[in-house]
């Protein structure tokens, strides 16, 4: 079996259907280069889909109901990402939100938003008014963000302490650690405080809280994910072929060069390969190929829905505070709520009735109107493996594009994209790949936008 070919340019085999891999597909289709992507289950979009709930888990006569596995946000300074849904022509599915609102136990809010100031003092006037930071709290904040400005991309050891340790030397409070930075940035980079490489928090805050005064936005796809990426969409694009059910199973490589790959049990060729899986599959599927990756551990995500017989909040999306739940976004009429828990760890062990137990009891702190509600339904998704660990020391051991066997390139978000383990990590990731790939041919395409913030 053998992809569409061109008589003006090779063929190229993406395997692996996730942001990554579309992202490659889509930069290289456009750029003449016909593409075939085998995506081992029946929907696209890997760690970043929808899918629907099983019927048991729906009443008789009901419409099914579509899911994200997580929730999945962007900031407005995600330029790659943008790019990506700007070229498949589904970017006004995505809504962007102005205001962040924070809630404490007892359900007092706080909005964090623009002003009018100029950035980076465009949060001054709302962050004055913050009321669950103490005055000596905000005056640490605004020295840590100061001391942000200041590092970000001029200090050299920032990849090799944790961002916990740097807000220690920086003097930050226990409150502005806990409230604050903690808050935006587990759920940014999804990784504790304690494990998370500093200069991907102070990424974070440069690029998404200080560059832009517009950056720090949050975008929430309107649609079920996997809608970003139907069958529809990718008919633009004719250079580029979609096969679902199409598992690869290994990759033959014989003097350095890629011969052949067992897809689905059959034999199929090209011209180059895209290898764009987690790294955890890379040794198994390409033996020989020489990427470490001994150095990658995971970090999982929780996500738990909630369906409620009357509305619980009109908010759009909050950040609770002091407690497990970090975030609630409303899905539908404050009905049906999504909340998420970032770094799970403690989450591995629980029973699906244990977290429904501790997310009702916490989200009641939050939304008093929860206390009187019905609970119709509920669905929790442990992604035990949904990031790799954004850890100190991780940084230059993650690989490049272009690998040592002359016809095969890697993406992924593993790998040296610039960022952690985001969407806009993983489209960075396709762009350069495709750059990686069409350079090998003695053709020079520029994708990536160097320009970009963070994504989760």
């Amino acid at each position: 079996m053998r992809g569409p070919q061109s008589p003006d340019k090779p063929s190229v085999a993406v395997l692996g259907g996730g942001l990554a891999g579309l992202a490659t597909a889509l930069a290289l289709g456009s750029s003449g280069f016909p593409v075939t992507v085998y995506e081992a289950r029946p929907f696209l979009g890997g760690r970043a889909t929808s899918y629907p709930l099983n019927t048991a888990e729906v009443e008789a006569g009901e419409e099914p109901i579509t899911i994200d596995n997580c929730q999945h946000v962007l900031l407005r300074c995600c330029h790659n990402l943008m790019d990506f849904y700007q070229r498949l022509g589904v970017a006004d599915r995505v809504e962007f939100f102005r205001e962040f609102y924070w809630i404490e136990p007892g359900g007092r809010t706080s909005i964090m938003k623009r002003g009018m100031l100029p950035a980076p003092l465009h949060f001054t006037e709302s962050f004055a008014k913050l009321s669950f930071l103490s005055l000596a709290s905000k005056l640490s904040v605004a020295r840590g963000l100061l001391a942000v400005k200041a590092e970000y991309g001029t200090r050299s050891d920032l990849s090799e302490i944790t961002m916990l340790d740097w807000l220690h030397e920086k003097k930050q409070t226990p409150q502005a650690i806990n409230r604050f930075w903690r808050q935006v940035l587990v759920s940014a980079v999804n990784e504790d405080l304690d494990r998370m490489a500093a200069v991907h928090g102070l990424q974070v805050f440069y690029l998404g809280f200080l560059s832009g005064a517009d950056s720090y936005q949050m975008g929430v796809p309107s649609v079920p994910l996997g809608e970003l990426y139907s069958e529809r969409v990718w008919s633009k694009f004719p250079n580029v072929k979609i096969i679902h059910r199409a598992p690869v199973q290994k990759l033959h490589i014989h003097n350095g060069h890629v011969s052949s790959a067992t897809i689905d049990g059959q034999n199929v060729t090209a011209d180059a390969y895209v290898l764009a899986v987690p790294f955890e599959r890379v040794a198994a599927l390409a033996p020989g190929l020489d990427v470490d990756i001994s150095a990658f551990t995971h970090a999982p995500i929780t996500g738990i829905h909630l369906w409620f017989d009357r509305s619980i909040t009109d908010l759009p999306h909050a950040t609770l505070l002091d407690r497990t739940i970090q975030w609630m976004f409303n899905k539908a009429d404050g009905k049906h709520v999504q909340l998420v828990v970032s770094a799970s760890r403690s989450f591995t062990e629980l029973s699906r009735a244990e977290v429904i137990e501790l997310a009702l009891r916490e989200l009641k702190e939050f939304f008093p109107a929860v206390s009187e509600a019905k609970l119709e339904r509920s669905h929790v998704v442990k992604e035990m493996r949904a990031t790799f660990s954004a850890a100190p020391g991780l940084e230059e051991k993650r690989p490049v594009n272009a690998t040592s066997v002359s016809n095969l390139f890697l993406a992924g978000d593993w790998t040296r994209s610039g960022w952690p383990s985001t969407m806009e990590g993983a489209v960075r990731s396709g762009y350069l790949a495709a750059e990686a790939l069409s350079r090998s041919l003695g053709v020079n395409a520029d994708w990536l936008l160097e320009s970009s913030c963070a994504a989760g």
